[in-house]
């Protein structure tokens, strides 16, 4: 019998579990279809792969997608209109958003569509915050109030859920963030979006900003909700996204793959992967394969093989060592055993499992497995081939080279 799962896994992650565990429920926020498009390397996807995404984002558990920019113009209008639909008449549970700048031209083309379809559509409203950006727009502080108040009275006077979202946050100065946070809310918005919008912060620094957020907040309204919205220039997405979440953030913006400008949003799928693994999240992750392919293909991004989770690599070895932990675990019968002797990560968790290659670096074991794992008898002769043409080769070999040799050898015997 195996020893319980306790005492086969120490978990340091778990020793100061206040470090990056939220107490509150948390929800999502995909950037995928809107925010995710500004990559200057993407192929925006067709109006029916856009579908596909909206249904896949939804078979993940993300509350809440955003379907795009109507005020950028009428291709946009078209496609936010076919997403709004699909979502009312498809009976999604998966709810709308639509970013919009601070200007009246922006959220009524957002209102439109809602009254149209019939569907609650939460306006994300968004205006630079930093002194730098203000600098460079040559924006006054009153301007921006005016700006912030107008826009967000124009939206809850139309009916519309508004989340106030402040441009590069990270980089703004306390005093400010008050002056438009209290605008925003005395007009009605219900959310407040703090951006890591050029990726400058850390998890020290992403923890901060919500927690002073938060803290103020209790002082002036505590109903009021706080977003998260980051990207990784420094490489912290994910880590920066789950700091936020455990210093009170109450919904996470994120993208498949992490598209987006420059290098990108805080990818969706790594992001989900790690709440799960920390308990926080227990959504049902086995469809993350199959999003992150059809976002690739649709937006025409590849997937680096060593990519976490979902990259080609992420399950398969073709060492020796580490291939025979885990073909030791499957012949004790456990599954589960087998799927973390090697692995941070469950297979099992986004539907896939583990893979032994035969390469340059396998072991006698690798063959045996693939040879059984594939239908054929083990025999000396063909695992002697096998493993021969293995070593001598300056790479893992494909399956189709494994099946000729293996095939060969049978005949030739």
């Amino acid at each position: 019998m195996r020893p319980p799962e306790s005492d086969l896994i120490y978990d340091w992650n778990a020793a100061e579990p206040q470090a990056f565990r939220p107490e509150r429920p948390l929800e999502f926020d995909d950037e995928t279809l809107r925010d995710g498009l500004q990559s200057p390397s993407v192929t925006s996807p067709s109006i029916e792969k856009k579908l596909e995404i909206l249904h896949l984002i939804d078979r993940l558990g993300i509350q809440t997608a955003d379907i795009g920019l109507p005020g950028a113009g009428p291709h946009v209008v078209e496609h936010v209109t076919r997403l709004a639909r699909e979502i009312k008449d498809s009976r999604l549970k998966v709810t709308a958003n639509c970013a919009a700048r601070t200007l009246e031209a922006d959220i009524r083309p957002v209102v439109e569509i809602s009254q149209k379809v019939g569907l609650p559509i939460e306006v994300c409203t968004f205006i630079g915050s930093s002194p730098i950006r203000q600098y460079a727009e040559d924006w006054d502080l009153p301007r921006m109030l005016k700006h912030t108040e107008d826009a967000v009275r124009f939206a809850v006077k139309e009916g519309l859920t508004v989340m106030y979202v402040t441009e590069d946050t990270t980089r703004a100065h306390p005093d400010t963030l008050k002056e438009l946070f209290k605008a925003a809310i005395g007009a009605g918005a219900r959310r407040l979006c703090l951006c890591d919008t050029c990726g400058h912060a850390t998890p020290e620094g992403a923890a901060s900003l919500v927690r002073w957020t938060r803290a103020w907040l209790d002082g002036v309204d505590k109903t009021v909700k706080i977003d998260w919205h980051g990207h990784s220039d420094r490489g912290l997405g994910v880590i920066n996204s789950i700091a936020a979440a455990a210093a009170g953030a109450d919904r996470l913006h994120a993208c498949a793959l992490g598209i987006g400008e420059r290098v990108g949003n805080t990818p969706m799928d790594q992001l989900l992967v790690n709440l799960k693994l920390l308990g926080s999240i227990d959504n049902d992750l086995t469809a993350l394969p199959e999003y992150t392919r059809v976002v690739s293909e649709a937006c025409e991004v590849p997937i680096p093989v060593n990519y976490p989770v979902v990259g080609r690599d992420a399950f398969r070895t073709g060492t020796g060592v580490h291939a025979a932990a885990v073909i030791k675990a499957y012949k004790k019968g456990d599954a589960w055993l087998a799927d973390r002797v090697y692995s941070g990560v469950p297979a099992s968790m986004v539907g896939r499992e583990q893979e032994i290659e035969v390469g340059p670096m396998c072991g006698l074991s690798n063959v045996v497995y693939w040879l059984e794992h594939h239908g054929y008898a083990a025999e000396e002769p063909v695992v002697a081939a096998v493993f021969k043409a293995a070593k001598a080769s300056p790479r893992v070999l494909t399956d189709d080279e494994v099946h000729a040799i293996a095939r060969h050898t049978q005949v030739g015997a």
